[in-house]
């Protein structure tokens, strides 16, 4: 019988910058009675690997350019808020009333590069904004797991976004390590012997879907949460950034 399990991790405290992060997580799976296991895949929410790294700012320290004030009298966003835009953004993709999409530092088209009140101390002049390299991160997490506890797992960081044309928000892998990403059935045979052509399943962000399921989005307090059953867990340097279709190919430009 084939199975899948998601574990949540409950009762991590509230992550600090340069805390000893994968001890609290080691921590809170120990509480929880559960052993890791080899071919584990955990899933780490973007937030706290952002107070970790001290990617929090204060918006009363930030000087707003010419060009952030007058988007924000088009977004009617705090100037501020969209100067902190502008520096985490390649590129403007879209800006109106209510709406500031961009092209991040990473290559993740998403709404106000990835910058988020939600769940920062402080009060609303706090913000998160991403991991400088989610990739790297998650391997640093990953080497480090594997080196306390003699077990081979697979990291995944993921955040939350919307998508094109579709309601509602997902979660979806920012950074991985130990991962596969693709779940390749390009030249493979279905059940009536038809040449698959074109499905190339995106199984990190599956995955950090399927781990919200179980961390949520408000106060649940559940920022990790393990993936256990799947055989996916690879030596190749994986990259999340391949996830982010490349400029060229966008069919809405």
């Amino acid at each position: 019988m084939k199975k899948v399990e998601i574990i949540g991790i409950e009762g991590l405290p509230e992550i600090k910058e340069n805390d000893d992060l994968v001890g609290l997580i080691l921590d809170g799976i120990k509480s929880e009675n559960i052993e890791l296991q080899d071919n584990d895949i955990i899933v780490i929410s973007q937030k706290i690997i952002s107070k970790w790294e001290g990617k929090i700012v204060n918006l009363n320290n930030v000087i707003p350019s010419q060009k952030a004030i007058i988007l924000s009298k088009i977004t009617q966003k705090d100037p501020r808020f969209v100067e902190l835009v502008l520096r985490e953004s390649r590129r403007i993709v879209k800006a109106k009333a209510g709406h500031l999409i961009v092209e991040t530092k990473h290559g993740i088209v998403c709404a106000n590069a990835g910058i988020d009140r939600s769940n920062v101390k402080g009060g609303e002049e706090y913000v998160t904004l991403l991991p400088e390299d989610p990739n790297k991160s998650a391997k640093i997490i990953r080497n480090e797991i594997e080196k306390r506890t003699g077990k081979k797992v697979g990291i995944i960081i993921s955040d939350t976004y919307g998508r094109p044309l579709r309601e509602g928000q997902i979660n979806l892998a920012i950074g991985v390590s130990g991962v596969k990403i693709f779940k390749d059935y390009r030249g493979k045979a279905d059940r009536s012997g038809y040449i698959l052509q074109v499905k190339n399943i995106a199984i990190a962000d599956e995955l950090a879907s399927a781990a919200e399921l179980i961390m949520g989005q408000g106060d649940e307090g559940i920022p990790v949460a393990i993936i256990r059953g799947l055989n996916i867990l690879t030596n190749e340097n994986e990259d999340a950034n391949k996830l982010n279709m490349p400029y060229e190919k966008w069919l809405f430009k």
